[in-house]
């Protein structure tokens, strides 16, 4: 069975076929690292590593490429808050991507490119739209001749008389057309810039796509993604000055996920709704935060508050409870159960459909599901008397195998042990006797923090884990 998966171009599900057989070339659109990745940023991040995850699972080798937008007017701002250079800030904020995506299990891409470091492809792919007349300089800056390009407006399906009523030319500005984009920004005076044909200055935004995937990728590749947000004007555009320079089609197959509300609300800076990794990977679960992005199909929105995704992570641990539990019964198994091929055939049934749910345009939502499933029948299971060896392993098989592909691995977090938590409770016991309530209450909080909910009774202190 073909993979399908939806084209934001064609506004359909089709048979994905790469351009070479086994192979695939996938082109991400990164962050600007000028601050710490906000769960918006993280959503692509996370669904088109399971794509890639998937389609290696599938027997493809894939090559992953993710950009990092590391110069525009944004880092030019922080730069000046912050006082230091613009590639310092750069720096420090690819760590911070790094640091907070990898907690979230996403894979380092095969490259993550930098503007800074592609500078003359950069330039060479502005010269030649020139040469061609598809763009012009006017007074240090460089536009793209949108008009010029036949089919302008085909991936965010707009035509040029509807983009044409919202264009304007802000003031500044030297185009011949409102409609047309800037590939080349003149350098104010003191900002970081590059020598080019046209004078100092740097990249406009959306040049840099283009370049960095033709560079590592080739004229034409197989997939395109990243957030909706991006289908225009940033993934039109680009389109635009690649097929321009190229005669050739860019991406044979776009995909875009659909946004982040945060309580029913749009996130947005104003609203004061924006919510960063950094700060939620230290209050969550980081494998919760995954699993529940991958709870909802990735085409569409998905609402986000701490109630949800505490019950996203009450969730994982139920499967994780299952898993420890077939883990258990594997190390202790006298392997006594005979006849258990009706349960190996119902235990691949699981796979089968995992396949048939994710060749559908990747639906994690639905895979989730048949693990939750999985883990009720898995429960069922041990709850027969004697057990076959081979059904356990088959059992953690399938919970592995899922988990490699939307990347989980259904491991418990170390948390306290049972003797650490009698020795906190003993210390806290002497504590009160000693009336040093402040002590009490600090080891209660600590306990607390650590999953450990105590209930003062007349029999003494009794203490259990929260979900």
């Amino acid at each position: 069975m073909a993979i399908r998966l939806y084209n934001t171009v064609t506004q359909k599900k089709e048979d994905f076929q790469p351009i070479e057989e086994g192979k695939v070339m996938m082109y991400v659109c990164g962050p600007t690292v000028y601050n710490y990745i906000h769960i918006g940023n993280a959503r692509p991040a996370i669904v088109f590593d399971v794509v890639r995850r998937y389609l290696e699972y599938r027997g493809y080798d894939v090559r992953y490429v993710s950009n990092f937008t590391d110069v525009d007017d944004k880092l030019i701002r922080a730069a000046n808050e912050l006082g230091v250079e613009v590639p310092e800030v750069a720096e420090r904020f690819i760590d911070a991507y790094h640091e907070d995506v990898g907690a979230l299990g996403v894979l380092k891409a095969d490259e993550h490119p930098r503007v800074t470091e592609n500078m003359e492809e950069i330039i060479t792919f502005i010269s030649a739209l020139i040469e061609k007349g598809f763009a012009y300089e006017s007074e240090g800056d460089v536009y793209f001749r949108t008009r010029e390009f036949e089919g302008y407006g085909k991936l965010s399906h707009q035509s040029i008389d509807e983009l044409k009523l919202g264009s304007r030319i802000v003031v500044g500005e030297k185009k011949e057309d409102p409609l047309d984009f800037t590939l080349w920004k003149q350098a104010k005076e003191g900002e970081i810039s590059w020598e080019s044909p046209w004078g100092a200055g740097r990249p406009g935004w959306h040049i840099e796509c283009s370049a960095m995937a033709k560079k590592y990728l080739g004229d034409t590749i197989d997939i395109h993604a990243g957030g909706k947000d991006l289908a225009f004007p940033h993934h039109e555009n680009e389109v635009a000055q690649t097929e321009a320079l190229t005669g050739k089609s860019f991406a044979n197959y776009w995909l875009h996920n659909g946004y982040i509300n945060i309580n029913n609300e749009k996130m947005s800076k104003s609203l004061g709704n924006f919510v960063l990794v950094h700060d939620l990977i230290k209050q969550h679960d980081p494998e919760a935060i995954r699993f529940f992005m991958l709870s909802v199909h990735y085409r569409n929105p998905i609402n986000f508050n701490h109630e949800l995704l505490q019950s996203a992570k009450t969730g994982l641990v139920r499967i994780k409870d299952t898993v420890e539990n077939l883990t258990h019964r594997l190390e202790n198994s006298a392997d006594l159960a005979k006849d258990a091929d009706e349960w190996k055939r119902k235990i691949k049934t699981y796979h089968d459909r995992f396949v048939t749910e994710m060749d559908d345009d990747f639906n994690t939502a639905n895979a989730i599901s048949i693990l939750f499933e999985l883990s009720k029948e898995a429960n069922l299971y041990l709850q027969e008397s004697n057990s076959s060896k081979d059904v356990l392993e088959m059992f953690l098989e399938r919970f592995k195998d899922i988990g490699s592909v939307l990347g989980l691995s259904f491991e418990q977090e170390q948390g306290l042990l049972d003797e650490d938590i009698d020795q906190l409770i003993e210390e806290r016991n002497e504590a009160r006797k000693q009336r040093n309530f402040a002590r009490a209450d600090e080891i209660r909080d600590e306990l607390k923090e650590q999953g450990i909910l105590l209930e003062d009774t007349p029999q003494g202190v009794r203490w259990k884990r929260s979900e």
